[in-house]
């Protein structure tokens, strides 16, 4: 297969585990990751799997990818953390979740314990 068909290919793969963690489809990103898909892999965006459903409010694939190895601290291309990101959203149980494992909450712009006293939250 040529360079660019590769390339293409490649693309294509991000763009569809990006979407599956985005929906919260967890069952099918799972089949991915346990044959091989890098669990921090990141879309055209520079966005975590665990930054898109931190941020679109997928809590059980949160847990799944933060159980399989997920980085929190994956700050995406504009230099935003996954736990940023849950608070801007109100996601308080994936906040909670970041938080047990780990997540620097100094971490990005703005960093969680900006976003939280912007939008009036508690850490």
């Amino acid at each position: 297969m040529p360079a660019d068909e590769n390339e293409d290919l490649r693309k294509r793969a991000r763009t569809v585990m990006a979407d599956l963690a985005r929906e919260g489809n967890t069952k099918e990103l799972a089949e991915f990751i346990e044959h091989g898909l890098d669990v921090n892999s990141l879309d055209e965006a520079g966005n975590s799997l665990l930054m898109l459903a931190a941020y679109h409010g997928r809590g059980e694939t949160v847990d799944y990818l933060l159980q399989h190895g997920a980085d929190p601290d994956i700050c995406n291309a504009r230099n935003q953390s996954p736990i940023a990101g849950a608070l801007f959203k109100g996601e308080t149980e994936i906040v909670a979740a970041l938080k047990k494992a780990g997540a620097d909450l100094d971490a990005g712009t703005p960093s969680a314990r900006e976003a939280a006293k912007m939008f009036g939250q508690s850490l």
